[in-house]
């Protein structure tokens, strides 16, 4: 069988929906969202109920060795055509020789599936490149940002609604990376949309997720891109009241990475083209630069270089550097003057 360098969760996902299973399935990563989806999958569809009370094993690394695990994997299915092994916290595992031994000829009929959380293994080591040549490891990585509203869209897609881009981004800025998180909000919105509107809109998302669809970060971002100097304030002024709506600490990467882009984007040979903005910015698509068309025409590149600066400034002082006591609030209020003036 050929190595399989470049499995992916949705590659994955289908090979295990058609049946099409591997002896051995290696899933590491920092993002334990795309782990537990295939391991779950696994647990629950590839025995029936019946056939699980004799070939279902559950083990934990930090309880087991590597031997322990062989002599499991070894053994040959009860009135069913799989066994699933399932080693959780495989990170913890000691051990590894009889592994070695066993991934070069692994049993047919056994599934061993090896769930290693918020880390990743050494590629190099032999046992792990032998699991690559006859099932898959696959490394499940944390969404990079840009990469965090086509996802939104994604699930909802999957399951029959709709989302406008103001409502994604609301949920991306409100909920972050965590997609455990994410997708519980998600599954939530879902539940109370109603059959016959399948749309999700920011009145459904201050309903449901408790996100101002006034005052929330996305609006706060849009205020400062189009130089609204009064609706800034007056977001500023509703997180300093409400803290849960807004975090300080979420709202500075948010504005770092936005100027730090607008910076980039002043490089751009064909800055006044939103699709060569796009193409040089490596967003998703033209719409995604709207917003970066927007600052290059209400800041100028010396001071996007200036609020950058700023930025780190406040950061630091919110870390206590050079700032003893200024509370969170008042700093983001300094922010906003600042780059507004």
């Amino acid at each position: 069988m050929a190595e399989t360098k470049n499995a992916t969760f949705d590659s994955i996902m289908h090979d295990l929906k058609q049946r099409n299973y591997l002896p051995i399935y290696y899933l590491m990563g920092e993002e334990s969202f795309y782990i537990d989806k295939i391991s779950d999958y696994i647990a629950e569809n590839v025995l029936t109920p019946e056939e699980r009370d004799f070939n279902m094993t559950v083990m934990y690394g930090a309880d087991v060795t590597g031997k322990d695990v062989v002599e499991v994997a070894r053994r040959y299915p009860m009135m069913s055509e799989h066994q699933v092994v399932i080693v959780k916290e495989a990170q913890k595992l000691k051990g590894l020789e009889p592994l070695e031994k066993y991934v070069e000829k692994p049993l047919a009929s056994t599934i061993l599936v090896f769930c290693h959380k918020y880390g990743v293994a050494d590629r190099r080591k032999k046992v792990y490149s032998e699991m690559a040549k006859v099932g898959v490891v696959f490394e499940s990585k944390k969404l990079r940002d840009r990469d965090l509203i086509p996802f939104i869209g994604k699930y909802l897609q999957a399951r029959g609604a709709s989302i406008d881009p103001k409502s994604e981004q609301i949920i991306a800025d409100s909920i972050g990376p965590d997609l455990n998180r994410l997708t519980s909000e998600l599954d939530k919105v879902l539940i109370a949309l109603p059959a016959d509107d399948k749309r999700v809109t920011p009145e459904v998302v201050e309903r449901q997720i408790g996100v101002s669809k006034d005052f929330n970060t996305f609006e706060l971002r849009d205020a400062i891109v189009n130089r609204n100097v009064y609706k800034a304030n007056q977001i500023a002024n509703y997180f300093d009241i409400n803290p849960k709506a807004g975090s300080f600490y979420q709202i500075l990467p948010l504005l770092f990475n936005y100027f730090q882009n607008l910076m980039i984007a002043f490089y751009c040979p064909q800055r006044a083209s939103q699709e060569a903005v796009a193409k040089w910015l490596d967003l998703k698509s033209p719409w995604a630069a709207k917003d970066y068309m927007t600052g290059m025409r209400n800041y100028s590149g010396m001071k996007v270089m200036q609020i950058i600066s700023k930025i780190r400034e406040i950061d630091a002082k919110s870390k206590g550097i050079d700032n003893p006591n200024t509370p969170s609030g008042e700093l983001m209020k300094e922010l906003i003057f600042f780059i507004f003036h």
